[in-house]
């Protein structure tokens, strides 16, 4: 078995265990077992963090310990074609053409992928390699609680390969930072006024994406869209329920509002707008009269959600084409009459982050939401000009023949909480493309999955 089947063999392992964020149980557990079938020594925290220490191949033992990094959980979300419950069900990946893709699901190419290169090292006779650490955390996708929670002696290493990068031509030398919070409304059910007609109304089939990597795409969020779409017609309306989005960290790609209107007003109408959506995104809108229901909230709801920032809200100034700060209305949910809110902000500006984060908070406070903080983590810049990344940048043209870009990241990494909790730490950020992570059109280009691993193997030569 070549070292790249070895990788494809592992990630199907992996994709066989359900994994989205907040549930890592059951793959940390598959962690400590493989590092206890290979005979090698492993740590696992309270945050279920996984680190699997591999002693260098001989001659090699006075090297500094080398740091590979991934994350173990994954964005699980399905597209409806089929029954998918992320708690519960696997992946199941297929080839097409030079992708591997998933069936209806997103693809946990991100970061199973890098994950499964490092567990191909550890399982490698034939690499020369100094110590190795494979760190393995949790919850990366929603909070990275595991590792803000991290002891300051987990690791080692100092020197830090982290395989969690889905650009196959550039190196990551930079990520904004994120700001996660989450508003929780209170409700009272009462019944509709007199005379009231009940509706489902749903936009779905977006394009959806990783909030950070496909914010500066123009791409529609669903929640806010269907917010401003009902505003727009029926202002007079009363919700009964609304519920959008699929995961905080990606665009929402469909929601869904049960609403009442008054009987003399019809809903006929949506469809002549519907046209408004569709460009590019094949966006629809669906209209259903539903039985009625109680209610809990006005049209001043939708007003809060089509008030919030969503989307690019400043480019950076010194980088062309990047995004410098954005927010995401990731998540609306309707569940035993409270309605809850989640707003992903990042900026590679701390100070412009928490400020943005916390005009949206006042205004879910004006609202009568609490709100809670779930994620605010720092951003993070390399030096571009260490010995370190020089090493990373001219293995890239020795092995694959061309100089990689040296980029940061409109997406969060977790480095910005190992730079302050272990000083002298340097990290370069590598990996196989992959296209539209935390989606369910999540796809990972196989030839670059084959380059990477070849520098990945030559790094850690050099290294040693």
């Amino acid at each position: 078995m070549t070292f790249t089947e070895r990788v494809f063999d592992i990630f199907s392992q992996l994709n066989a265990i359900p994994r989205p964020s907040h549930h890592e149980e059951k793959v940390a557990d598959f962690l400590c077992g493989y590092a206890s079938k290979l005979g090698l020594e492993y740590d696992r925290d309270a945050q279920n963090c996984v680190v699997i220490r591999k002693p260098a191949t001989p001659g090699n033992e006075n090297a500094g310990t080398v740091v590979l990094l991934n994350h173990m959980d994954m964005v699980a979300v399905g597209d409806g074609t089929r029954p998918f419950n992320p708690l519960t069900d696997g992946i199941e990946s297929y080839i097409d053409g030079g992708f591997m893709k998933a069936r209806g699901t997103s693809l946990g190419a991100d970061n199973g992928i890098g994950l499964s290169m490092a567990l191909a090292v550890l399982a490698s006779d034939d690499i020369i390699h100094g110590p190795i650490e494979v760190l393995t955390t949790t919850n990366e996708e929603d909070g990275m609680t595991g590792a803000a929670g991290m002891s300051s002696d987990f690791i080692r290493g100092r020197k830090v390969i982290n395989l969690d990068s889905e650009d196959y031509d550039t190196i990551t030398v930079g990520a904004a930072g994120a700001y996660l919070q989450i508003a929780t409304i209170k409700t009272d059910a009462r019944p509709a006024p007199v005379g009231m007609r009940f509706y489902s109304v749903s936009l779905s089939g977006g394009a959806g994406g990783h909030s950070g990597v496909d914010i500066g795409k123009g791409r529609i969020n669903a929640n806010q869209a269907l917010a401003q779409l009902l505003l727009d017609n029926c202002p007079d309306l009363q919700i009964s329920s609304f519920d959008g989005g699929s995961a905080n960290a990606s665009i929402a790609a469909s929601a869904t509002a049960v609403i009442a209107v008054p009987a003399e007003i019809t809903l006929d109408g949506f469809e002549s707008v519907s046209s408004r959506y569709s460009d590019g995104e094949g966006l629809k809108l669906e209209v259903n009269e539903v039985p009625e229901q109680q209610v809990i909230a006005d049209a001043s709801l939708l007003r809060l959600i089509a008030s919030l920032p969503c989307g690019v809200i400043r480019m950076h100034d010194s980088l062309p084409g990047t995004v410098m700060t954005s927010n995401n209305i990731g998540m609306v949910r309707t569940e035993g009459g409270t309605i809850t809110i989640s707003c992903h902000t990042r900026s590679f500006s701390d100070t412009e982050m928490v400020a943005t984060a916390e005009g949206i908070s006042r205004r879910f406070r004006e609202y009568g939401a609490q709100v809670q903080v779930m994620m605010n983590t720092p951003g993070w810049q390399e030096n571009s000009s260490s010995d370190f990344l020089k090493m990373t940048d001219s293995t890239f043209r020795d092995v694959l023949g061309f100089s990689p870009r040296k980029v940061a990241m409109h997406f969060v990494l977790e480095a910005g909480y190992y730079v302050q909790k272990f000083p002298g730490i340097e990290i370069a950020c590598i990996g196989p493309r992959i296209i539209e992570p935390h989606s369910t059109k999540e796809r990972v280009e196989l030839s670059t999955v084959h380059d990477i691993c070849r520098v990945l193997v030559e790094m850690l030569r050099r290294l040693a």
